[in-house]
């Protein structure tokens, strides 16, 4: 599926992902083009930028298809000054669980 909100996600979009049910990061766009498969259904090929942004860690059920985060919704990054730089990953997600970061 090609998402329909194109112009949108290529100024300053990004792919969130949901690891083990917390959105734990996120991963800037760069383009979206459509290729062809063998089979010769149209898909959307994600062009990301090398770099993974830590955010703070939100519950999140895995899904399908494009989800899109109004810029009020979306989790803020983690920086690396927020307390967290020492914590560990399980630490992390019981502290979010909790509402704590």
């Amino acid at each position: 599926m090609f998402p329909k909100r194109r112009d949108e996600i290529l100024a300053g979009g990004s792919l969130y992902w949901v690891i083990r049910g917390m959105v734990l990061c996120r991963q800037p766009i760069v383009d979206l083009e459509k290729v062809t498969g063998q089979d010769g259904l149209e898909r959307c090929r994600i062009v990301f930028k090398p770099q993974i942004i830590p955010v703070r860690p939100i519950p999140r059920r895995p899904f399908q298809g494009w989800r899109y985060f109004e810029a009020a919704d979306a989790p803020p990054d983690l920086k690396k000054s927020a307390g967290s730089a020492g914590l560990s990953e399980k630490m992390r997600r019981e502290l979010a669980a909790l509402g704590l970061l």
